[in-house]
Formats: C-alpha cells, sequence, structure tokens
C-alpha cells in the first residue's frame, strides 16, 4: 500500500495554528446539528456515524462537552430545518483542482459570496462535475506518533479492510472505503492506537504541482480565504510542492 498525502499539509497545519477557536466551534456545531438532522433524528453518536465524525472531530479541538450536547439538541429546532449541506468545485491559483463543502441555511446568499472569493484569489468557481471526476471519497484514519512500527499497522489495518497505508512525517495514514471507516478505526483504537483524525474525505486521484515560493503564497493565501468563510467546512485540493516551496 502506498499514497501521496501532501495535498492535505495546508488544511492540517492551518488546523493546528488556528487561533479562531470560536469560529470553529460554530462551524463544527453547524456539522454536529446537520448530522443530527440527517440521521433522522438520532442523537446518539454510537448510533449516527456521520454524527460520530462531528462529535470526534470536535473533541480534537478540545469543544466543552456541553457545547456538543446543545448542538445536538438544537437539531430539532426549526431553523435547522433549512440546514443544507453545498459543495463548490473550481479552479485555485496554478489550476490547482478545489473542492469546498458547506453547510447553509440560505444557499443563495453562501454561493455568491463562494464565488466572490474564488475570483478575488485567483481561483475560477465551475459547475458541478468541473473537477469531481479528479477526486475519489475515501475514508480517512490518521494515527498520531503511533508505537507500533509501519508494517505492523499496514498488516492490522489490511486485515480490517483499509485498502491504502501511507506515512506522513511522524503520522501514519490509512485509507478505507467510507463504509469501512468506522469498523477499521475501532479496530485501530481497540489495539491501543491513537486516532488524531477520522473523516471521510476527498482524495485526489491526479495533481498539480506548484513549483515556485510565489505559486505556493498565493495558493496557500487562497485556500485560507476559502476556509475562513463562514460557511466553509472543508478545503480538498489536488496541489503538490516542489520541494523548494515551503507552506
Amino acid at each position: 500500500m502506498s499514497g501521496h498525502s501532501k495535498w492535505k499539509t495546508i488544511k492540517r497545519q492551518k488546523g493546528a495554528n488556528d487561533a479562531k477557536r470560536g469560529q470553529a466551534f460554530t462551524k463544527l456545531s453547524m456539522a454536529i446539528t446537520l448530522a443530527v438532522k440527517q440521521g433522522g433524528g438520532i442523537g446518539d453518536p454510537n448510533k449516527n456515524f456521520k454524527l460520530r465524525l462531528a462529535v470526534d472531530a470536535a473533541r480534537a479541538v478540545n469543544m466543552p462537552k456541553d457545547t456538543i450536547e446543545r448542538a445536538i439538541e438544537r437539531a430539532s429546532g426549526k431553523q435547522q430545518d433549512e440546514m443544507e449541506e453545498v459543495h463548490y468545485e473550481g479552479f485555485g491559483p496554478g489550476g490547482v483542482s478545489v473542492m469546498v463543502e458547506a453547510i447553509t441555511d440560505k444557499k443563495q446568499r453562501t454561493t455568491p459570496e463562494i464565488k466572490s472569493l474564488f475570483d478575488k484569489n485567483g481561483g475560477v468557481l465551475g459547475n458541478p462535475g468541473t473537477v469531481g471526476y479528479m477526486f475519489q471519497q475515501v475514508g480517512q484514519i490518521i494515527l498520531e506518533k503511533p508505537s507500533k512500527i509501519l508494517d505492523d499497522i499496514f498488516m492490522l489495518a489490511a486485515d480490517a479492510g483499509a485498502e491504502d497505508v501511507t506515512q506522513d512525517g511522524e503520522d501514519i495514514v490509512v485509507y478505507t472505503r467510507p463504509e469501512d471507516l468506522a469498523k477499521v478505526s475501532d479496530v485501530l483504537m481497540k489495539n491501543n492506537l491513537t486516532i488524531s483524525e477520522s473523516a471521510i474525505i476527498q482524495k485526489p486521484t491526479t495533481f498539480k504541482e506548484l513549483a515556485t515560493q510565489e505559486e505556493a503564497d498565493k495558493f496557500t493565501n487562497f485556500i485560507e480565504k476559502i476556509e475562513d468563510h463562514q460557511d466553509v467546512q472543508n478545503v480538498f485540493h489536488n496541489a503538490s510542492f516542489a520541494a523548494e516551496a515551503t507552506v
């Protein structure tokens, strides 16, 4: 098993350094509430896998337990009936393919705002399907500083149904089919491995290299502008970076 995970570096580094905890909590609360709504009102993470992923993400950034519980309770509110997931596709600076996932209660406000961010920061917002064929929806599990060696994790993950395992610095990244994410996560945790992130992502199947520092900086700025929008939950891209370009 092998894979290329450099494409996610910007998102993970920004998350680690983001001081806007209030904004992060608001976005995660929206994800929790929508997960309950889409799960037929089931507020138990053990019975609603999408909710489990949202709660795990909230815990990873130390969201207080009572804040998580309030988000679950809000799913029954009238306003939450208007919440929906929206997806955007387009190109960032340097021709990098970009996919954006957002949650909004007013699509007619969010869409022109996202388009404006693309236009003003060197990107072009496209139509549905513009770049989606360049990505594959997969489950991703990031293991934090595992004590086991890579070969042992490889065997353990493969036996549990994982499709790909790769190393990214000190982390081990395990990829699964979306429907197998919960099962593989449980097996890894039962074998005393610490999961720092577990999510369903859009993994690129091809990459666009940014060869210079200027290109990398422009693209990083673009991604940060999109991620900072109040409705945006996730941004996925297929950028890779030359050795001389740091992010």
